[in-house]
């Protein structure tokens, strides 16, 4: 009887330890796993930021086996609206264009000036308040200074018409040139400096190209301003009120690198001006 005993301890304690050994093993290959599948993003990364490389590159997407590889992502950040430039100066035009934007994300004309004036005053080096604007009152304390973050939008007062609406920072930066990039701005984004719809659909079919994309290889690519004011169709008078509105290929790119090993996948997002890295987040 004893021995039976002896006998079913030592198999409960085999198992326990089988299992304990499987669980290890486990353990250790999802670790491998994660390590392989950042690898696998940051090599990616270093591919991108190669100064020859752009989002036509061929061979940016990497497949070393069944499951492991990378793919990568490079787009203009001029495409977005920096919204540290558009309130830099004051400049009645940049402001009228960051208002038609707050009016695409759903933002009354009450609203539109409300914000704007509270995110003057939130930047500005004075503690002057604008008529629907709010300097500092209580726990509120504008910093003064340019923003650093978008995430500083929502700390802004009467900001919360615009942050409640989901998706409100896909179409800003603060870390473009400045001017809205012709050579990857969307509909959206053309509509805002006042072009028709016509021209703006016209405008879209030649950059394009043939597949309809942007960001592929049979792009049109644009020489100059002067050639994007031909394709728009516009007189030499009507191209003068883009003056500083506007640039052909901002030299800021965005970055996104996944990396893949098995079912593990890892991302690293940076913008950078080749060479200089201006965000890192993994």
């Amino acid at each position: 009887m004893l021995v039976l005993w002896a006998l079913i301890l030592l198999a409960a304690a085999v198992f326990a330890y089988a299992k304990w050994i499987q669980a290890d093993i486990q353990i250790h290959g999802q670790t491998n796993r994660d390590l392989e599948a950042r690898a696998m993003a940051h090599s990616g990364l270093a591919l991108a930021l190669h100064p020859l490389v752009t989002e036509k590159t061929e061979g940016i997407d990497e497949d070393f086996a069944a499951d492991l590889g990378f793919r990568v992502r490079i787009s203009s950040e001029g495409a977005k609206l920096n919204i540290n430039w558009l309130i830099q100066g004051e400049d009645p035009v940049k402001l009228d264009i960051l208002k038609r934007w707050l009016e695409q994300h759903g933002l009354d004309f009450k609203q539109r000036d409300v914000f704007v004036d509270c995110l003057l005053d939130y930047v500005d080096a004075d503690d002057d308040k604008r008529l629907n604007g709010q300097e500092a009152d209580g726990d509120y304390t504008p910093p003064n200074r340019p923003l650093q973050d978008l995430e500083e939008i929502e700390e802004i007062a009467n900001s919360a018409p615009l942050t409640r609406n989901p998706g409100w920072k896909d179409q800003l930066t603060i870390l473009s040139q400045g001017p809205i990039d012709m050579s990857a701005a969307d509909a959206d984004m053309l509509r805002l400096l006042g072009l028709g719809e016509g021209q703006i659909a016209r405008f879209l079919q030649i950059r394009r190209g043939r597949d309809g994309k942007d960001e592929t290889e049979d792009d049109y690519k644009f020489k100059n301003l002067k050639e994007i004011q031909s394709f728009l169709g516009m007189s030499e008078a009507q191209f003068k009120r883009f003056g500083g509105l506007i640039i052909h290929k901002d030299s800021t790119m965005r970055i996104i690198s996944e990396g893949r090993s098995a079912d593990v996948t890892r991302q690293v997002e940076v913008v950078a001006r080749k060479p200089q890295i201006l965000s890192w987040k993994e």
